[in-house]
């Protein structure tokens, strides 16, 4: 058994639990714990199961307490947990602490997809690992590969969801994936995308485009990947649709806008980059959205074609600028954009801006 424990100074390093003081009483344990340094206000504890290579076996853990010897603090839980999650399942829990007078952090369930072109027929080969890390610390090293969910196979790719339990970690920040084998095998990763499951956004969007070789010579990889993207979604609809039996007059303020966006027809015009939109009116700006649902093409901004998007956010008033933009990911990404022409249905106008480069 392991623990990590979080403070407001930082986290402590994985603490073994062999320093047993006594048995006091049936299936009860106590052990003393000495932090090397002070880790400030306690907000998280991170328990769990060192490597289970050779065996399955569990433990059942039902009532967690702690109290600092000198300042005589003390937190308990129920926790009625057994580790693993599952057979091969995750081997961590974690929980906040919740002190008196102080508003405690809640547990989430994170979805991670994990979007890739090969990791189903290489999963029994390869161990692979991702700690996330936002505000509030991190996961840890979690297993991707012991429960996939919702497997997608495509014709060039393929996706997966991985979900895991973890305190909440705030604005997310990075991904650290571990990727490791003992034998040969080649891993190609294109990106991950990361969200509360009660939550349709924020997506935070982690761009890795990398195949990873293990092999007896590089048994492991590590790999740092910052967050590339974060889509926020259509806040104000969303407050819309809480807000809506309350009162209906907000309605009325969002417009629907229509963006049909040519690509040239040119040589290496098309790209597979990740393009987003910004609209500017008289009155305000729009969010920042992302163009990836094309009414016509399953794959847009490729040569000679038009894709055309439908967006709603608040009334702009007239139109004068757009941004617009992409992310450089994917092979060769330089995108020759012709124009773009946005209908506003609210005021019957259609604006053209012209690029031709």
């Amino acid at each position: 058994l392991v623990m990590v424990f979080y403070g407001s100074n930082g986290k402590s390093n994985p603490v073994s639990m062999e320093n047993k003081v006594e048995h006091q009483a049936k299936n009860q344990i106590t052990y003393d714990i000495h932090l090397p340094s002070d880790l400030g206000m306690l907000y998280k504890v991170r328990l769990g199961l060192q490597s289970l290579e050779n065996s399955i076996s569990q433990l059942s853990l039902r009532h967690f307490k702690m109290q600092n010897t000198s300042t005589l603090d003390t937190f308990s839980l129920t926790i009625n947990k057994t580790l693993p999650l599952s057979l091969n399942g995750d081997r961590w829990i974690e929980f906040p602490v919740e002190w008196p007078l102080k508003e405690a952090l809640s547990v989430v369930t994170y979805h991670l997809t994990v979007f890739s072109t090969n990791i189903l027929s290489e999963r029994n080969l390869v161990h692979m690992t991702a700690c996330i890390y936002g505000t509030y610390g991190d996961t840890g090293d979690r297993s991707l590969l012991w429960s996939l969910q919702n497997v997608q196979q495509g014709e060039d790719n393929e996706s997966f969801l991985v979900i895991m339990d973890a305190v909440e970690l705030g604005e997310l920040d990075k991904v650290v994936l571990l990727i490791s084998s003992k034998t040969d095998c080649k891993l190609d990763i294109k990106k991950l995308h990361l969200k509360e499951a009660v939550k349709e956004h924020p997506i935070y969007v982690f761009e890795v485009n990398e195949a990873f070789s293990v092999n007896a010579n590089k048994p492991e990889i590590q790999r740092e990947i910052p967050v590339s993207l974060v889509i926020r979604g259509d806040k104000q609809k969303n407050d819309i649709d809480n807000n809506l039996h309350k009162e209906g007059s907000q309605t009325r303020n969002l417009a629907e806008y229509t963006i049909k966006v040519y690509t040239g027809d040119k040589r290496g015009a098309g790209t597979d980059a990740n393009v987003h939109i910004i609209l500017f009116g008289n009155d305000d700006k729009s969010e920042v959205f992302q163009l990836s649902q094309s009414l016509e093409h399953q794959d847009p901004f490729e040569r000679g074609k038009v894709d055309t998007f439908k967006i709603k956010t608040k009334k702009l008033g007239s139109l004068h600028s757009i941004e617009i933009g992409h992310d450089g990911k994917g092979f060769a990404s330089g995108w020759f954009l012709e124009k773009v022409e946005i209908t506003d249905a609210s005021r019957n106008s259609v604006y053209c801006f012209n690029c031709n480069r």
